[in-house]
């Protein structure tokens, strides 16, 4: 089957097998491997990537499902070699340990700031509530994701 999609801002148009998982195609076909498998059953959210603004578990989309769509990935965030703000305020807060859940708590933290670039520590919890992490409490990561909303307002602000 072909499909035509945006990937991390690039056009592609592929042939596709239709029994194809996202995460699958990302690693394998794409070459893209900050997106991580962990549990296989959209538990974890190691696999989060955004598919036309929504962060979704790429585990549970077979590859069919993305004709037409735009699809970020971790990989997409940075641009000219520098990292997205909140790429860095994950490593400036030591929001990062371990390192396999972060590309997912990037993207449901891209997700949300790009909808609400002023949420409350109740909003950002829920942003993030299908994204574990067996490293931390949480609490460098929910930090690290308000101090990436107030760059990105005082960035707006110039």
């Amino acid at each position: 089957m072909k499909i035509s999609f945006i990937l991390n801002n690039e056009k592609h148009t592929q042939e596709v097998r239709e029994d194809m998982r996202l995460l699958d195609f990302l690693r394998d076909e794409m070459g893209l491997t900050g997106t991580k498998e962990g549990c296989g059953e959209g538990e974890c959210g190691a696999c989060t990537v955004i598919i036309d603004g929504k962060a979704v578990n790429s585990c549970l989309v077979l590859v069919p499902e993305i004709d037409g769509s735009e699809v970020v990935t971790v990989e997409g965030l940075s641009r000219s070699g520098e990292l997205d703000p909140i790429q860095q305020t994950f490593i400036d807060e030591g929001a990062v340990q371990c390192g396999f859940c972060t590309p997912g708590m990037i993207m449901s933290a891209k997700a949300l700031l790009d909808r609400n670039s002023a949420p409350s520590d109740e909003e950002i919890m829920e942003a993030i509530e299908g994204n574990l992490c067996r490293c931390t409490g949480y609490y460098k990561i929910i930090q690290a994701i308000r101090k990436a909303a107030e760059s990105l307002a005082k960035t707006d602000e110039k």
